[in-house]
């Protein structure tokens, strides 16, 4: 990496050349530049609004970059470890609907872990592949999916020898990688394309004490979310490109169909900052938050009814969990006698701790760049005080026996999706065909998707997180489904 180009922010440095140039606007937005003030301005003041430009001469396009946008994404593959990258204003969400279009034609097999994200299930309707569905590894005692093993990708390219591409998850919500490097290479010998969804690993390529990155693995191509913990704006992520089997037009024209003829220059400026940061600075980011995480899983472990996962937890070279991402706290609090969702409440109401999710039986809190050991200390005292109240009363937590057993597809999303359908209790709906994704957020992940038969387990899934009180995104109102008529 040529560190004194990377020094370099090209997009940022163009659009403050252009604000400092005190403009005359006659063009959008119709703030004109901060001059409307509201209680926003008031709330984080009149310069975010000044650098909230369109597209102004010398700013390039987005679609079609040949000036600073061109060479901040040229920029941003090299820092990466990638041929090619794409600016990205609409999280990996888009990104990861931007690879399927961008890759996989309509009728062609793609394979996926069936805990994908739902932008994985929408580019399955939109584009009108085929998918074939491998099942991760299960923890059915603490209620996570964990990584893909590679056997069961190997069963599945063998098994369906026109597959066009796999989809990978690189790492898992959880921090869960497979043995992704041997599994490019079990791919590439059968001259399949290797997608990764790697929304929680933008970090990975600056340090090589956690998981490598799909770039490292040489995959062909990833989406992964800056914003997530490489310090760039929420909603700002990336696509990168490796080698030669990504058509890399295609790709593009697929980017032109999904994003706004309007973007974020705000989104897309901190792209360019954060990726800077990152170059210079990630190493040192990274081994700085990598010792908090050592601190709060020392300290953490110490306080009764409390535990967290840590690298042991993936030593199991022939499965799913093969490395680990420890800078992810995953905290079992069963021992508190308390579900998961039960602490992720009362941690952000009494001590002002906002977690990133709950499971049945864990909590999750995610250390990035940011993090502080003041804000390390606080977790701790946190579940010192929950542990106080809470740990060896005699009320017990029961924990209940959940079966990640999904309906076997009947038919493809997309015809499920565009079907006829009738909408009846869900509670009623075991062996219909789904017309509508069911999942729970976050993280995201369907318990059904269009196509799926209903079965008992994902109804007996469904039940549990209403009693829950997890957040439930479908199309119907809570308890009724769409079904095929």
């Amino acid at each position: 990496m040529n560190y004194e180009r990377q020094k370099k922010t090209p997009l940022l440095t163009a659009i403050k050349k252009y604000v400092e140039s005190d403009p005359v606007p006659f063009d959008v937005p119709g703030h004109k530049m901060g001059r409307i003030h509201n209680d926003l301005s008031d709330a984080i003041g009149i310069d975010v609004f000044k650098y909230d430009v369109n597209a102004p001469i010398g700013i390039d396009n987005l679609y079609k970059g040949t000036g600073v946008i061109y060479e901040a994404e040229s920029l941003m593959a090299e820092a990466f470890k990638a041929d090619k990258a794409i600016f990205l204003i609409n999280g990996t969400t888009s990104g990861i609907m931007m690879m399927i279009m961008g890759c996989v034609n309509s009728g062609e097999k793609i394979i996926l872990p069936r805990n994908v994200h739902k932008s994985a299930i929408n580019a399955l309707i939109v584009s009108g592949a085929i998918p074939i569905f491998v099942d991760p590894e299960y923890n059915h005692d603490l209620g996570i999916a964990d990584g893909v093993k590679v056997e069961t990708y190997i069963e599945a390219m063998d098994s369906n020898p026109d597959v066009k591409a796999i989809f990978v998850i690189n790492p898992t919500y959880f921090g869960v990688s497979c043995d992704l490097k041997r599994l490019v290479e079990e791919a590439h010998k059968r001259d399949v394309i290797v997608m990764v969804d790697e929304a929680h690993g933008g970090h990975l390529s600056f340090c090589d004490q956690l998981p490598p990155s799909a770039m490292e693995c040489n995959a062909d191509i990833a989406s992964l979310s800056i914003h997530k913990t490489c310090g760039s704006l929420t909603q700002s992520s990336a696509i990168l490109i490796k080698g030669n089997n990504i058509d890399y037009t295609r790709v593009r024209k697929a980017y032109t169909m999904f994003g706004s003829t309007s973007p974020s220059h705000i989104l897309l400026a901190s792209l360019d900052a954060a990726r800077k940061n990152m170059a210079l600075h990630g190493k040192k980011f990274l081994h700085n938050t990598r010792k908090l995480t050592e601190y709060a899983i020392k300290e953490l472990n110490k306080i009764n009814g409390i535990s967290v996962l840590d690298k042991s937890y993936c030593n199991h070279e022939n499965s799913g969990r093969y490395e680990f991402d420890d800078t992810r706290l995953v905290i079992r609090v069963d021992g508190l006698n308390k579900s998961g969702f039960e602490i992720y409440k009362e941690i952000r109401k009494t001590y002002n701790v906002q977690l990133e999710l709950a499971e049945t039986n864990l909590v999750l809190a995610i250390l990035a760049i940011g993090s502080t050991k003041n804000d390390v200390d606080r977790l701790i005292a946190a579940f010192k005080g929950l542990s106080e109240k809470y740990y060896g009363t005699s009320k017990r937590h029961r924990v209940p026996i959940l079966n990640y057993d999904y309906g076997d597809i009947a038919i493809s999303p997309r015809e499920a999706y565009f079907s006829e359908y009738k909408s009846i209790p869900l509670y009623m709906a075991e062996g219909e065909i789904s017309c509508e994704s069911v999942m729970i957020y976050p993280p995201g992940i369907p318990i059904l998707i269009p196509g799926e038969k209903i079965s008992k387990d994902v109804i007996d899934l469904y039940k549990f997180y209403i009693k829950s009180k997890g957040t439930i995104m479908q199309d119907s109102e809570i308890g009724m489904i769409k079904v095929v008529k």
